[in-house]
C-alpha cells in the first residue's frame, strides 16, 4: 500500500475537479460560509427505526412533506424475518414503529413498501434495485451505510432524524463540505477473494478512523471489474473507515444496470440522462486531499479478530500481538478485545469453533453474495451444533433466488431460509444469537453485543461464513471450492 497526504488543501488546474466535488457544486442552493453549504436532496430514503420518528416530527411541527414524489419508505430494520411475520415484531416496541410509519407515510403520501409488498427489503437494497438511486443524484437516508449508494455515481451519505425532517420539509440540507480521498485498487483480485474482502483489507490499513471528514472515490482496474453489487459492498464499507461518504464514478456496467428499472428514466428521458451520466468523474488531473493505493494481487480472504472492523486480518494468520499493529490500537482496547472474543495473541483463526453463521445484511445479501454462498453449500451440511441463517436483502432477492433454486441448497444444507429484513445484523429487531456464542457474520459491524448481548462477531465474505458453517469451525471457503 502506499498513501499520501497532501493537507488540507486540493485542487489542480483551475477547473478540475474531483467526481464528488462536480455533484456538490451542482446541489449547492447557497453558501453558508466556513465551509458549510446548503445542498438541494434529490432523494429521501426512511426506513421504519428512524423514518416515523422523522413523520412524527414534522407532524408536531405543523409542517409538510415538500417533495413526497422523491421520498420513499421501507419497513426493513425492525420487522422479524421469519415466515408468517405480522405487525406484531420481537421487539417489544416494533409494533409502534411499524405503525407509525405506515400511517406517516400514507399521510404524506409518500411511496412505502410496506410489509407484504413485493418491493419491500433493506433500503439500500431495494433503492438501487428499483433503480430510485442514479448516477449524478444527491440521497440521503437516516441511516449510517448510506454510502452504500454512491456506487452508482451519486452523491449519499447517512443523516439523522432531524435531518430527516428538515429534508422532508425543504428538500435541502446544512452540510459541512468534506474534503476528498482517492483509494486506488490496483490489479485483479484473486479467485475467491471478494469486495468485502478487499473492504476489510482496506479498513485493516487506513484504521476505522481512515477517512473521518473524507469523501471516498474507490478507482482504479480492480474496482472497474467489480459488478455493481460488489462496489454496493466495497462503498457499503466505507462507513466502517468513518468516511462521511463514498463513491464510484459511473460507467458502462453502471448504465447497464440502471436501465429498465421502475424508476430510472425511459425512452428520451434514458437518452438525456445517460448523456449526461457519461460526462460523470474525475478530471484526470483532479487533486485529492489524501490518496491511497492498494494492490489487489496482495489480497486474500479476511476475517476479523476483534471488536471492531479494524481488527482484521487475512484468513490463514493469527491474532496478531499487540506490538504488530504499530499503534493503531489502544493497550487498554486491545486487552478490552481479546477478552471479549475470548482469544490470545497468536492463536490461529483458521479451526477455531463457531456456534452459529450469518449471512445477510445491506452488505452482503444481494443475489450474487447468495449465489457465491450457495456454490460453496450445495451437496454439504451445516455442522452439528451449527445455527446457520440466510437473510435475503429484498423480497425481489429471495424471488429470484428461489426461482434459481437457491433457497433448497440453504434448506438442504441445514440453513434457516427467511424473509427480507435487516434481521440479526444487528440487535434491534429482538432477535439475537446468545451471549459468547461466536458467530461468522457477512454483515458490516462486529462491535461489542452488535448481534445480541455478549455475542462475539467475525466478519468475513459470505463465501466464508459458507464455509465455516459448513466446517464448524472458521474455514477457508476456497479449500472447499478445490473439492467442489
Amino acid at each position: 500500500m502506499t498513501s499520501v497526504n497532501l493537507g488540507r488543501e486540493q485542487g489542480g488546474r483551475a477547473g478540475a475537479r474531483t467526481l464528488a466535488a462536480t455533484l456538490w457544486d451542482e446541489h449547492v442552493v447557497i453558501s453558508l460560509g466556513e465551509g458549510s453549504d446548503l445542498l438541494s436532496i434529490d432523494r429521501l430514503l426512511l426506513h421504519e427505526r428512524t423514518g416515523g420518528v422523522a413523520l412524527k416530527s414534522l407532524d408536531e411541527a405543523g409542517r409538510q412533506v415538500l417533495a413526497p414524489a422523491q421520498v420513499f419508505a421501507t419497513m426493513d430494520h425492525i420487522v422479524d424475518t421469519f415466515h408468517g411475520r405480522s405487525d406484531k415484531t420481537l421487539m417489544p416496541t416494533g409494533t409502534a414503529f411499524l405503525t407509525a410509519t405506515r400511517e406517516g407515510a400514507h399521510r404524506h403520501g409518500i411511496t412505502l413498501f410496506d410489509l407484504h409488498d413485493p418491493r419491500q427489503g433493506i433500503v439500500h437494497v431495494i433503492s438501487p434495485e428499483q433503480g430510485i438511486v442514479l448516477p449524478g443524484l444527491t440521497l440521503v437516508c437516516p441511516d449510517s451505510h448510506t454510502c452504500t449508494q454512491g456506487a452508482f455515481g451519486a452523491l449519499a451519505w447517512g443523516i439523522g432524524s432531524t435531518e430527516a425532517e428538515h429534508a422532508l420539509a425543504t428538500m435541502t440540507l446544512r452540510v459541512n463540505r468534506p474534503l476528498d480521498m482517492r483509494i486506488t485498487i490496483d490489479g485483479v483480485l484473486a479467485p475467491g477473494v471478494t469486495a468485502k474482502d478487499l473492504a476489510l483489507h482496506i479498513i485493516g490499513h487506513l484504521g476505522s478512523g481512515g477517512a473521518k471528514g473524507y469523501i471516498v472515490e474507490f478507482a482504479g482496474p480492480a474496482v472497474r471489474a467489480l459488478d455493481m453489487e460488489g462496489r454496493m459492498t466495497l462503498c457499503n464499507m466505507a462507513t466502517e473507515l468513518a468516511a462521511f461518504g463514498a463513491i464510484i464514478a459511473p460507467d458502462e456496467t453502471t448504465f447497464a444496470y440502471v436501465k429498465g428499472r421502475p424508476y430510472a428514466p425511459a425512452g428520451a428521458l434514458w437518452d438525456a440522462a445517460l448523456a449526461d451520466w457519461q460526462r460523470l468523474g474525475s478530471d484526470a488531473d483532479a487533486v485529492f486531499a489524501a490518496e491511497h493505493r492498494f494492490d489487489a494481487a496482495d489480497l486474500v480472504p479476511m476475517i476479523t479478530w476483534g471488536t471492531s472492523p479494524q481488527h482484521v486480518v487475512p484468513l490463514s494468520s493469527h491474532v496478531p500481538a499487540f506490538e504488530a499493529l504499530a499503534g493503531s490500537v489502544g493497550r487498554a482496547d486491545y486487552d478490552r478485545a481479546l477478552a471479549y472474543m475470548d482469544l490470545s495473541p497468536g492463536a490461529p483463526l483458521l479451526g477455531l469453533p463457531i456456534d452459529a453463521a450469518f449471512i445477510g445484511s445491506c452488505t452482503n445479501s444481494r443475489l450474487s453474495d447468495l449465489r457465491r454462498a450457495a456454490a460453496i453449500v450445495k451437496g454439504r451440511k451445516v455442522a452439528p451444533g451449527v445455527s446457520a441463517i440466510c437473510v435475503p436483502g429484498s423480497t425481489q432477492v429471495k424471488a429470484a433466488a428461489e426461482a434459481e433454486g437457491l433457497d433448497l441448497i440453504f434448506r438442504e444444507a441445514g440453513f434457516e431460509w427467511r424473509e427480507a429484513g435487516c434481521s440479526m445484523c444487528f440487535f434491534a429487531g429482538g432477535e439475537s444469537f446468545g451471549a459468547q456464542q461466536r458467530v461468522v457474520s457477512s454483515t458490516n459491524r462486529n462491535f461489542e453485543s452488535r448481534q445480541g448481548p455478549g455475542t462475539r462477531t467475525h466478519l468475513a465474505s459470505p463465501e466464508t461464513v459458507a464455509a465455516s458453517a459448513i466446517a464448524g469451525h472458521i474455514a477457508d471457503p476456497r479449500a472447499l471450492e478445490d473439492r467442489a
